[in-house]
C-alpha cells in the first residue's frame, strides 16, 4: 500500500462535493464532515468520510497515515486569475497612488503595464523563471494548488511566447497546476500607440504572428483580452477572442474594471469561461449573467491595493443565480498579493460575503473558471487529492484573520509540498 495515504483527524473536513457550480443559497453549501479524514490512493481520493468511516477501510490500515490533530482542512484554492510572470515591483507607482494619481493617469505617463512590459523584455528568461519559483513557493504556503497564469507583459511577438513557454517550464518543474491564459490583448503597446491605426495594426499582428504559435505550440489554454477604457473596445475584443477560438483558445475577459464597456455581456455572447472584475455591472448584466455559463470572478485585492470605495456587487451577482468566484489577481501594479486567505478576508469584510461563500468561491466556482471542476475544487472520490490545511478551530477562522498565514500544510495530488516548521507528521 505504498502509493496510499491516510489524512485523518480534521475537525472540520469541507469536501464541498456535489454537482455543478454553486450559485445562489448552495454558494454556501460546504458538506462540512466533522471528525473526517480522506484516504488517498496514487494521488487521488479514494474514500471521503468521517475518521471512524474511512479508517475501517481495509486499505487505509497499510497507508502512510498523517494525523492532522483537529486542524481544518478543505480543498486547496483554486487561484483563477494572476499574472504570474513579471520582471519586478511597482513600488515607485505605489507612492504615486498614495498620493493622489490615478491608475489612468500613471498608465499615461508610461506607468502601469507598459511599464512591467519595458522590464520584462529586457529581463532574461531565467531571471523571470527564478521569480516565478519564488511565487509559487509562496502560493503553495497560502493553500493554493492550482493557479491561472497571464501572459500579456510582453506585447511583442518574442517576449509573448517567452511568457508562455515559462508557463509550460513552470508547470513540468514544480508541484502546482499552472494554467496558461495568452493575454497579448492587454494594451496597445507603446511603439504601436500614437499613430494612425496603431491597435488595428497591434491585432493584425495577435491574429497574424502570435496566435498561430501559440496554437500550434499548444501554449496556452484560454485568450484574455482586456477590455476597457485605454485598452480595448467591445468589436476590438470580439475580434481577438474569436481568432482566439479558432486556434483552440476558450476565452476569459477582463471586464468592467474602470469603466462600463460592455464587456460581460460580450463575455457572455461568447460563452467566455469567465468574466473578471465586474465592478462597473448594471443591475441588467447582472441579470443576465445570473442566467449564464459565465463565471464572474472577482478580484477585490486589486480595489483593496488601489484605495477605491467601489467593489464588485458579490451580494447581487449571488442574489441573481451568478456563477461567483474569487481570485487574487497577482500582479505588480493593482494586487501584490499571493495569499487566498487575504481575498477571503476582504469578499467578508468589503464584498459582504460570508466565510463559507468565500471559500466555494476559491474553490469549486475557480475551478469551474478554469474547466476543471472535473478533477480539483472539491474532495470528492476520483478527484485530485489536492488539500489545504489551516491551523485554526473552526473554518471561519480562516478569513476572520486576515493579513495572518495559518497555513500548516498544503497537499497537492497527494503529495506534501508545504508544510509549517513546527509541523511533525
Amino acid at each position: 500500500m505504498a502509493d496510499s495515504l491516510l489524512i485523518t483527524g480534521a475537525s472540520q473536513l469541507l469536501t464541498l462535493r456535489g454537482h455543478g457550480p454553486r450559485r445562489g443559497n448552495s454558494l454556501s453549501n460546504l458538506s462540512l464532515i466533522k471528525d473526517g479524514a480522506l484516504l488517498v490512493r496514487d494521488g487521488l481520493i479514494s474514500a471521503a468520510g468521517t475518521r471512524a468511516e474511512v479508517e475501517k477501510l481495509a486499505e487505509a490500515r497499510g497507508a502512510k497515515k498523517i494525523d492532522l490533530g483537529g486542524r481544518v482542512a478543505l480543498p486547496g484554492f483554486v487561484d483563477s486569475h494572476t499574472h504570474l510572470v513579471h520582471a519586478s515591483s511597482r513600488a515607485e507607482e505605489y507612492e504615486l497612488k498614495i498620493a493622489g494619481a490615478s491608475y489612468e493617469e500613471i498608465a499615461r505617463k508610461g506607468g502601469g503595464i507598459l511599464n512591467s512590459v519595458k522590464k520584462v523584455r529586457a529581463a532574461t528568461s531565467e531571471a523571470l523563471k527564478q521569480r516565478a519559483l519564488a511565487a509559487l513557493k509562496e502560493f503553495a504556503a497560502h493553500g493554493t494548488t492550482t493557479l491561472e497564469a497571464k501572459s500579456g507583459y510582453g506585447l511583442d511577438v518574442a517576449s509573448e511566447l517567452k511568457i508562455l513557454r515559462l508557463h509550460k517550464e513552470l508547470a513540468a518543474e514544480q508541484p502546482l497546476e499552472i494554467v496558461s491564459t495568452f493575454l497579448g490583448a492587454h494594451m496597445v503597446p507603446a511603439e504601436f500607440r500614437g499613430k494612425a491605426g496603431g491597435a488595428e495594426r497591434y491585432i493584425q499582428m495577435i491574429e497574424q504572428k502570435m496566435l498561430p504559435h501559440i496554437g500550434e505550440g499548444r501554449l496556452a489554454e484560454f485568450c484574455d483580452v482586456f477590455c476597457d477604457r485605454g485598452a480595448f473596445t467591445v468589436e476590438q475584443s470580439k475580434r481577438v477572442l474569436q481568432a482566439g477560438r479558432q486556434w483552440g483558445l476558450e476565452p476569459r475577459v477582463h471586464a468592467e474594471q474602470l469603466s462600463r464597456t460592455g464587456a460581460a455581456r460580450l463575455a457572455i455572447l461568447l460563452r467566455a469561461a469567465s468574466c473578471d472584475h465586474v465592478e462597473k455591472v448594471n443591475k441588467s448584466d447582472i441579470v443576465a449573467l445570473g442566467k449564464s455559463e459565465t463565471v464572474a470572478t472577482l478580484l477585490p485585492g486589486c480595489d483593496f491595493h488601489l484605495g477605491l470605495k467601489e467593489y464588485a456587487p458579490a451580494r447581487a451577482l449571488i442574489e441573481a443565480g451568478a456563477i461567483v468566484s474569487l481570485a487574487t489577481d497577482y500582479n505588480p501594479g493593482t494586487s501584490p498579493t499571493l495569499s487566498m486567505p487575504m481575498i477571503l478576508s476582504l469578499a467578508c469584510t468589503q464584498l459582504r460575503m460570508t466565510p463559507a461563500e468565500a471559500i466555494v468561491a476559491a474553490t469549486i466556482n475557480a475551478a469551474h473558471a478554469l474547466q476543471r471542476e472535473k478533477s480539483i475544487g472539491s474532495l470528492e472520490v476520483g478527484k485530485q487529492a489536492d488539500v489545504a490545511v489551516f491551523e485554526v478551530a473552526d473554518y471561519r477562522e480562516i478569513p476572520y484573520y486576515f493579513g495572518v498565514n495559518h497555513c500548516w500544510m498544503t497537499v497537492k495530488r497527494g503529495r506534501v509540498i508545504h508544510v509549517t516548521k513546527q509541523a511533525t507528521i
